[in-house]
């Protein structure tokens, strides 16, 4: 396979980057301004060009020309969880990413976002950015996409916006969801519930017979780990799962009632692949794993863009 290049902006703990790379893209700079991330990033490809800093003081003009910018810009000015402030939030980075776009001129653009970006509020603010995308040569289209349509355990909708440059050659057509019905939590965790020898394992993937509810990342300023608000919590009581906290470790074998998810299961429930290790102590390990971009979903999009990037049709963006 034939390598294109990418910068990935608010790279996170690796979702994405990890689907770009199955999908054939070979990053040339990955940014981000939290240093868990960035640890984690740098431990499991050490080769990566990791640059760990704020986004609005990179300058993207020493890569102009790679194929792809890709990145998850933060979504509490769109989430629900938040005031939705939208361009009054101080965290939007959007104008960044469009920024960056001028900058480096890639042949394609793919953003990645929360539900709440497509919510009535936020129509003018849509209309604009694909306005602007426009003004700089691109065709912008985006998708609510649900994990679960693509093998992961977990419904997790999320907008991701994809924009191809007018002159590039090839056409962009959304990926296909998956037929079969991705694994129940308790199929997904079986092996790493019982790795203690736990008694009442078997019982509990009985329980555990469906996917998982949407993992919340939660914030860096409100207190430790746990599976999101109280209505998340019941779903999760429904399966089996205590919610409260995050375990160091699966249960013992004579453990009773509930058992809590570890950073390992929660990261598998995400999509990413065992031998990923998220660097850190346990708080901040499971937010990295919780506001991340599923791979499995980030490759299937990106599959599809590298095709469209490498194969000689007239360009269209379809549904």
């Amino acid at each position: 396979m034939t390598k294109l290049s990418c910068i990935e902006i608010c790279a996170g703990a690796g979702g994405q980057a990890l689907g770009l790379e199955r999908a054939g893209f070979e990053p040339q700079a990955l940014i981000e301004i939290e240093k868990p991330c960035c640890n984690t990033l740098r431990e499991n490809r050490p080769h990566w060009n990791i640059i760990e800093g704020d986004l609005k003081e990179f300058d993207g003009s020493q890569y102009s020309g790679v194929d792809l910018l890709a990145g998850g810009v933060p979504c509490p000015p769109f989430s629900k969880a938040g005031k939705q402030l939208g361009k009054n939030d101080e965290r939007d980075l959007f104008p960044e990413a469009l920024r960056l776009v001028g900058e480096i001129k890639p042949k394609a653009v793919m953003l990645e976002n929360v539900r709440g970006f497509l919510d009535a509020v936020f129509e003018d603010y849509r209309l604009n950015l694909k306005k602007q995308l426009e003004k700089l040569g691109y065709i912008a289209e985006w998708r609510l996409l649900n994990a679960s349509d693509f093998g992961v355990s977990q419904l997790r909708p999320r907008v991701v916006i994809v924009a191809i440059k007018k002159e590039s050659l090839g056409s962009f057509f959304w990926p296909e969801i998956n037929r079969e019905n991705p694994k129940t939590v308790g199929e997904l965790l079986r092996d790493q519930m019982s790795i203690n020898g736990w008694r009442g394992v078997n019982r509990w993937v009985k329980q555990a017979d469906d996917i998982a509810p949407t993992i919340v990342g939660g914030s860096k300023k409100h207190g430790g780990p746990d599976l999101g608000p109280t209505r998340a919590k019941k779903a999760w009581a429904t399966l089996g799962v205590d919610g409260m906290g995050i375990s160091y470790e699966p249960p013992e074998r004579d453990h009773v009632g509930m058992p809590r998810l570890t950073v390992e299961m929660v990261a598998r429930i995400q999509g990413f692949p065992d031998d990923w290790h998220f660097t850190g102590k346990k708080t901040p390990a499971y937010r990295q794993v919780g506001n991340a971009f599923p791979p499995p979903v980030a490759h299937a999009v990106a599959e599809n863009i590298y095709k469209a990037l490498t194969q000689k049709n007239s360009l269209s963006v379809a549904s």
